[in-house]
């Protein structure tokens, strides 16, 4: 009985260290496991939260009249000498701010569509969604000549009918991330067509505020730009937690979620509508800034090592954009350039790169 019993203690410690039957030992790894990859997605997000803070107040700081360091966070609650309250409050604090929620929008965006389509370039701005509010909203600004708010329902609308068309043509008893990302190239390159269009036929005018909008630009933005993006980010954070755990069981694949008992149409549906609203709203507030959305989730993956990375690629979004609209403001100081110049600067070696690494892996067609 002893020699059973001590059998039965060896066997029990065996499966206790993961290497025996499954049982506790292979359940409590995977515990640590989930609670060191937790440990890391929130030292990176307090990293990230930092680092967004200090060229926050970096931004706000410089201009052809510098406010000190120590007086922009005083000078945002409307404390200060002088003109600084006005400075910061007035004409700084606004673009920072739509650089901020622009970025995290498109940075969000960017890893919903991704993840979904297991496919880096599955990007708003590559497969034709940004395209899309392009052409509405160009549209409005040349053929109607309507306002700003005007403006902005246009890309949201445009940008909803881009992807709707995209997922229906797509769609063939299923999504295949390859025939999403060819389908939206090509409808990309047609709206593109549109737009370039509109502008041959517009007046010298409206085609010169056109053409500023395409360019993708942070320059006199105000609280007017602030506020819808910033209204969508509040209300749509809520629904992307919510859906987070159905994103990572899709990730699976259809079947895998349809296994699991999650309704694989409708969670994707909604995550889609998520995505295109707020890279829609971002592309109203600041024009199609290209790039960000692309480039966030991957480096938000390399920082944390998980496949699902929603909230750090919305920090990344945030902190790529804040920086690079830092670089087009002082780079060539007084004139500003447009920001999309600095992202598109940054983003397109590492589209070259990543379609010569699928290439050369044989991943890429």
């Amino acid at each position: 009985m002893s020699v059973v019993a001590g059998f039965s203690d060896a066997a029990s410690r065996t499966d206790m260290t993961g290497f025996g039957a499954p049982g506790p030992g292979r359940a409590g790894i995977a515990r640590r496991v989930r609670r060191a990859g937790l440990s890391r997605s929130v030292i990176v997000g307090i990293v990230l939260l930092v680092a967004i803070f200090v060229v926050f107040c970096i931004s706000i700081s410089v201009g052809d009249y510098p406010v000190p360091l120590a007086d922009v966070v005083p000078g945002i609650f409307g404390r200060g000498e002088g003109r600084i309250p006005y400075i910061i409050q007035t004409l700084r604090l606004p673009r920072a701010l739509t650089a901020l929620l622009v970025g995290a929008a498109l940075g969000f965006s960017g890893a919903i569509f991704q993840s979904l389509a297991r496919n880096p370039l599955a990007s708003p701005d590559i497969i034709g969604i940004t395209q899309g509010a392009s052409v509405s909203a160009v549209f409005i600004i040349i053929v109607i000549g309507g306002s700003y708010a005007f403006v902005s329902t246009g890309a949201l609308l445009g940008g909803f009918i881009a992807a709707s068309l995209i997922y229906v043509l797509a769609y063939r008893r299923g999504m295949s991330s390859y025939r999403l990302v060819l389908i939206g190239i090509g409808v990309s390159a047609m709206l593109q067509a549109v737009t370039s269009y509109l502008m041959t036929r517009a007046e010298i005018y409206d085609a010169a505020r056109a053409t500023v909008w395409l360019t993708g630009s942070l320059n006199n933005r105000g609280w007017e730009h602030v506020r819808p993006v910033g209204v969508v980010m509040a209300a749509l954070f809520p629904a992307v937690l919510y859906l987070a755990r159905g994103l990572r069981v899709l990730q699976l694949g259809d079947d895998a979620a349809k296994g699991l008992g999650v309704p694989v149409e409708r969670t994707r549906g909604a995550l889609i509508a998520v995505a295109v609203a707020m890279a829609a709203v971002a592309t109203a507030s600041a024009g199609p800034i290209n790039f960000v959305a692309f480039i966030a989730a991957p480096i938000a993956r390399r920082l944390v090592r998980q496949p699902l990375t929603l909230v750090p690629s919305a920090l990344v979004g945030a902190l790529v954009l804040l920086s690079s609209d830092l670089v087009a403001r002082r780079i060539f100081a007084p004139t500003e350039l447009p920001v999309g110049v600095i992202t598109g600067i940054v983003g397109a070696p590492y589209l070259l790169w990543l379609l010569a690494r699928s290439n050369k892996i044989g991943k890429g067609g």
